[in-house]
């Protein structure tokens, strides 16, 4: 069903936001079937979860072909990830925080196990900045969510905010604001916080 969309449109954010990335160890969330394997860079170590068993068993079938290997995946919850804190330098995820349960749970994991001053790319779709689209996708969220298991009308860039990241840049892609590119970092006091707690 993505085909058209991901060839047209996806594919060029895809790359964009992985050509930000430098490592040397990221985490990427929610996986999936492995769509941005391909955009991975070759200089750094990957790690890729996802809930899914299944979704994760094609995402494996797609790391061999790539022939990548430094990546790593594994079946987890985003929302209790099993990484000590401070493990990773960027953590990444495309069109994943739509259908975390707990975005702001997640979203707080990802902080955790960021190190200090690491950053966070999100490439989503959100509720449109146009009120009378905004209203439309809020009326069809539900129903939307129950048939599909996706949120259209989260607000990905507050809850990121809500999460404790300090927000960077969010980059309008297409479509009245729906689709953004979101970096950001975690704070110097969210620093302050992990240093005291390893004393």
């Amino acid at each position: 069903m993505e085909w058209p969309v991901e060839k047209l449109l996806f594919k060029s954010w895809r790359e964009k936001l992985w050509s930000r990335v430098r490592g040397p160890e990221v985490l990427e969330i929610g996986v999936g079937t492995g769509k941005n394997i391909p955009y991975y860079p070759r200089d750094v170590r990957v790690t890729g979860i996802d809930l899914s068993s299944g979704m994760l068993k094609n995402a494996k079938k797609l790391l061999a072909q790539d022939g990548n290997d430094r990546v790593t995946l594994k079946e987890m919850d985003a929302q209790n990830m099993s990484f000590p804190d401070d493990t990773f330098e960027e953590v990444l995820g495309t069109f994943v925080f739509c259908s975390v349960p707990d975005p702001v749970l997640g979203l707080e994991e990802a902080l955790r196990v960021i190190k200090p001053d690491g950053k966070l790319y999100l490439l989503e779709h959100m509720r449109a900045k146009n009120k009378i689209l905004a209203a439309l996708m809020k009326t069809l969220d539900a129903p939307l969510h129950f048939l599909i298991g996706v949120h259209i009308a989260r607000r990905t860039v507050d809850n990121v905010e809500a999460a404790g990241w300090e927000i960077l840049k969010v980059e309008e892609l297409s479509c009245n604001g729906i689709f953004r590119l979101i970096e950001a970092r975690k704070p110097l006091s969210k620093m302050k916080e992990s240093s005291n707690q390893n004393r």
